[in-house]
C-alpha cells in the first residue's frame, strides 16, 4: 500500500485502485462504501476536491458534501466531570434537581424526598453510565 511518508493518507493511485476493484466487482447500483468515501475524503483534503473527484471519477459535488459531514461529526467527549447537587431544605423533606448534558441531549431530573445517593444512581443508569 502507498501512503505519503508524513501523512499516512494513502496516495490516490491506491484509492483509484480500490475504486476500481470495488466498481468491477459491485452488485447491480450498489452505493459507494463508508470506507472508499472516507479515503476519498481523506485524498481529498491533501490534493483538493477537483483533483481527486476527477482522478477517481467521482461527482465532485458529492465529494465536497462528504468531506463537509465529516467536518461536522462530533469529536468523541469525555463524560461530564461535574453534577450539581441544589438541596432544598424549605419544609424538612430533601429536594433535589440533577441535570445532565452530553453529546446526546440533556437529562433533567427533579425530586422530594430521595436520597441524592439514589438520584445519583439513577441517573447514571438512564444516562448509560452505570457499570
Amino acid at each position: 500500500m502507498t501512503r505519503t511518508k508524513d501523512s499516512g493518507i494513502p496516495d490516490v493511485s491506491e484509492v483509484r485502485s480500490r475504486f476500481e476493484k470495488w466498481r468491477q466487482t459491485r452488485q447491480g447500483k450498489a452505493r459507494i462504501p463508508d470506507q472508499l468515501w472516507s479515503a476519498a475524503v481523506a485524498v481529498a483534503r491533501r490534493d483538493g476536491v477537483n483533483r481527486t473527484a476527477a482522478a477517481l471519477h467521482l461527482d465532485g459535488g458529492k465529494l465536497k458534501r462528504r468531506m463537509a459531514v465529516a467536518d461536522s461529526r462530533p469529536l468523541k467527549s469525555a463524560p461530564p466531570a461535574f453534577v450539581e447537587l441544589v438541596a432544598s431544605a424549605a419544609d424538612g423533606s430533601p429536594e433535589y434537581t440533577i441535570e445532565l448534558e452530553g453529546r446526546h441531549g440533556k437529562l433533567r431530573i427533579h425530586s422530594k424526598g430521595a436520597a441524592a445517593a439514589d438520584l445519583a444512581e439513577l441517573s447514571r443508569a438512564l444516562w448509560g453510565l452505570a457499570a
